[in-house]
């Protein structure tokens, strides 16, 4: 990361974390009865790598919320994530409450669609390719033996969040690219669906993010335009890096 300016540096993380934070999700899988699981960290992660091997698409609704510890600081958005699994996956986040902006992920490349000035911020991650290959594993990861490679993975606890019993798992990152943007991730999963419903991830200066999924679909047809950014009339384009 060395060729990035420290604003460039600041953006790409963000990028970065949006980038874990879509890709975390997986597939349906078989269902486990509630309570009854137990600190077995082998079986959850087994369940997790069978769901994303199924998965081809998915929708849901999100809210994240940023909380930067120094300031006291809260923000929330609102939206929907759209995910469609191929040899380079495509991924759509549609924030619309507070502030409208589309994000796409696509052929190592992220753009950014902020309505308010009509613009499409474009971000190349080809240079990065290594860093997000990273976070694929998170989400992604059907070898449990790479995963294992980029975090210590720990499982805390089972706990019910909003009626859904979760298994509870901390991951830390093991690689200097990961752990530069992210100190740790913590993952709820569901134990009747193995699909994460909620996950915090913490950056190294204290600040954090949560990301909370709901009314998830799975292999669900997604057309394919969902995954273009058109702007309106009299758009413009910008290269940020």
């Amino acid at each position: 990361m060395r060729n990035l300016s420290p604003k460039n540096r600041k953006r790409f993380g963000t990028v970065a974390a949006l980038t874990l934070a879509a890709l975390s999700l997986a597939g349906a899988n078989p269902r486990f009865r509630k309570g009854k699981f137990g600190p077995d960290l082998a079986e959850v992660l087994s369940r997790m790598s069978d769901a994303r091997k199924r998965l081809r698409t998915l929708s849901a609704n999100l809210e994240y919320t940023k909380v930067t510890v120094l300031v006291n600081d809260k923000s929330t958005e609102e939206g929907q994530l759209f995910f469609h699994k191929s040899k380079n996956p495509e991924i759509l986040i549609k924030f619309t409450k507070p502030d409208p902006k589309t994000i796409l992920f696509k052929k190592n490349k992220a753009e950014i669609y902020l309505p308010k000035i009509n613009q499409i911020q474009e971000y190349s991650l080809e240079q990065h390719r290594g860093l997000v290959q990273e976070f694929f594993l998170l989400g992604f990861g059907t070898e449990l033996e790479d995963l294992k490679k980029s975090y210590d993975l720990k499982f805390v606890s089972e706990e019910d969040l909003d009626g859904d019993m979760t298994a509870v798992l901390d991951l830390t990152p093991r690689k200097q690219s990961i752990a530069a943007y992210l100190s740790k991730v913590k993952l709820w999963i569901s134990e009747e669906s193995w699909l994460p419903v909620q996950q915090k991830f913490f950056e190294p200066g204290g600040d954090y993010l949560i990301a909370r999924y709901t009314s998830v679909k799975v292999n669900r047809h997604i057309p394919s335009s969902n995954f273009e950014i058109t702007a309106p009339a009299g758009g413009k384009r910008a290269k940020m890096n």
